[in-house]
């Protein structure tokens, strides 16, 4: 499979009614929890963080380590191809969290905190991949764009 396409969807509840820029956000968050989620922090490493100043403070105490399977390191190297499709339901969105957990997929499934948009915390995007299309597509393949 080293030569197949690699992607992530994301998938994003249409029922909400978010606006653009929120959907974005939940969007982001959600490629992004992927590899956070498999991340470890340790203080013998090096990581960058902003100082509030406009410039960077380098803190080797700290690192993330993020351990990357082969499709991962593939789309990290190549072009971070993202889909970005929508369900109709919180159903439908658990659901498609529960499908890729089964399959093994990388999977994020993001839950807002309720400080904007909502009153109450809310269920809002899912992130599946990224992995080898065909194994996605067997998940997300009948979701339509957004």
């Amino acid at each position: 499979m080293g030569t197949d396409t690699i992607k992530q969807v994301i998938v994003v509840r249409k029922d909400l009614n978010m606006r653009k820029g929120k959907m974005a956000a939940q969007s982001c968050h959600a490629s992004l929890k992927v590899f956070l989620d498999l991340g470890e922090i340790t203080e013998n490493g090096c990581i960058s963080t902003a100082n509030g100043k406009g410039g960077w403070v380098v803190r080797p105490d700290i690192s993330l380590k993020i351990p990357l399977n082969d499709s991962m390191l593939q789309w990290l190297k190549g072009d971070f191809t993202k889909i970005v499709v929508g369900v109709d339901s919180l159903e439908e969105l658990l659901e498609i969290y529960v499908q890729a957990n089964e399959a093994k997929l990388p999977t994020s499934l993001i839950k807002d905190a309720a400080k904007t948009e909502f009153k109450e915390p809310t269920y809002t995007a899912v992130a599946i991949g990224p992995s080898y299309a065909e194994k996605v597509n067997k998940i997300t393949g009948h979701l339509k764009l957004l």
